[in-house]
């Protein structure tokens, strides 16, 4: 027999979930998923909308591996992009840049539409940067421009990893 009225468990009427005991939820320590989140804490996230630029990232490597880093760290804080569209995609850039050269450029348009349904689908607005790559990419026609995107998405796969 309980003398405290309450069922004996203070917590439950002030818990709105009607829930007690151990709340981890509650915890200010990190939460599993939050253990990777910040592994280059010098590059700083930007606000807005990320913006490459193309002659950028044909001449310096350095900016390849910034922009893919800012990439993976916009898709894992705004999307919920599994790796598994992200390699169906990158397996499409690698196909189109073995293309023959006389239909690369096709081959990158439609990947440009795979793309653009991918993150309508699913809702990847952190890729959207990829797509405006892309476009120029593919209207510059070069195939340097087309490594590079590729080299940039390998990247991006690597360190979503």
């Amino acid at each position: 027999m309980n003398k405290g009225g309450a069922g004996g468990n203070e917590r439950r009427g002030n818990d709105p979930r009607g829930g007690g005991g151990n709340d981890r939820s509650r915890d200010s320590g990190p939460r599993p998923g939050d253990r990777d989140r910040d592994r280059r804490p010098d590059i700083r996230r930007p606000e807005g909308p990320v913006e490459i630029e193309y002659d950028k990232l044909i001449s310096d490597s350095l900016y390849l591996d910034n922009q893919a880093h800012v990439l993976v760290a916009r898709l894992r804080d705004l999307d919920a992009g599994t790796r598994s569209q992200l390699r169906r995609l990158y397996g499409a850039v690698r196909r189109a840049c073995r293309a023959p050269e006389a239909d690369r450029q096709h081959q990158f348009v439609m990947l440009r539409a795979r793309l653009a349904y991918t993150i309508a689908r699913h809702g990847l607005r952190s890729l959207d940067p990829l797509e405006k790559l892309l476009l120029q990419v593919t209207r510059r026609n070069e195939t340097r421009g087309y490594d590079r995107f590729r080299d940039l998405f390998e990247a991006i796969i690597a360190y979503n990893e």
